[in-house]
């Protein structure tokens, strides 16, 4: 995390130890198997037991649950989250009071796409509509998507149709202008996981069909998502303008919901 001033710290890490009182106080050692000894006069675990189940020392347990200014590290922040039984977001919100980026949150890969998604792309006809996750694998499309950008049944990934599907490239008005952006905004996504096999083998399938994708993926270069203005070349409909926005789904956060709005005439 960048830095921060004495004023932004301090209340942050009264916050830490507020945080990691409750998350232990809240847990018996029989929740844990720990066998209990002695009279406790607080209800909870004790912080010698915490410091026993993540593996570190009792003085660095009282110093981190005290707020004091302590080097920690994403291994044993895992560890004590691990002993307090916390959950996904609680591990997210540890990370955050103590100062440290939060581990991305793990991939969603086989998970169903919900039925409640699935009405919410078909509500948006006769507009284009696309699910797709954090490899730009397609999820799930709606019907004015295959009419207007020419997806199939073999369409599988949006950045590898973007270069092999000869509909989409046709239909696509300015597609050599946009797409280096393409492929610069699929290195920035693939740059948050740079160990992550799937990105890599999306990029090694494409580039040994597309040398026009080997050298955009060459030169290195990065770009933002932002929203976009989609011009699309329809043999019947003419040529069509389009605004894109992407929204984030909330309770799977590598999925991406793509919404496409006609652009008003001027």
């Amino acid at each position: 995390m960048t830095s921060e001033s004495p004023a932004a710290t301090r209340p942050r890490r009264e916050q830490l130890r507020d945080f990691l009182r409750t998350c232990r106080a809240r847990l018996t050692p029989a929740d844990v198997g720990v066998v209990a000894t002695g009279r406790r006069r607080t209800p909870g675990l004790r912080r010698e037991e915490v410091a026993a189940l993540a593996g570190v020392g009792v003085s660095w347990y009282t110093w981190l649950e005290q707020g004091r200014d302590i080097k920690v590290s994403a291994e044993v922040l895992d560890a004590i989250s691990g002993a307090l039984r916390m959950t996904g977001p609680e591990r997210t919100h540890l990370y955050l009071l103590a100062g440290l980026n939060p581990p991305r949150v793990g991939g969603t890969s086989g998970a169903a796409v919900t039925p409640e998604l699935r009405r919410l792309l078909d509500a948006w006809m006769p507009r284009p509509a696309i699910l797709r996750d954090r490899y730009w694998n397609l999820l799930a499309v709606n019907d004015a998507t295959r009419t207007v950008f020419g997806f199939d049944d073999t369409d599988r990934n949006c950045l590898i149709s973007f270069f092999t599907n000869a509909r989409y490239r046709d239909a696509h008005a300015h597609w050599a202008s946009v797409a280096p952006n393409v492929v610069a905004a699929f290195r920035a996504d693939a740059a948050h996981s740079p160990d992550d096999p799937e990105f890599g083998r999306v990029v090694d399938d494409l580039s040994a069909v597309s040398p026009e994708f080997t050298e955009l993926w060459a030169r290195h270069e990065v770009a933002a998502h932002a929203q976009a203005v989609k011009a699309v070349r329809h043999p019947e409909a003419g040529d069509l303008f389009f605004d894109l926005t992407t929204l984030i789904v909330a309770d799977h956060p590598d999925w991406h919901l793509e919404l496409y709005h006609p652009r008003p005439w001027p």
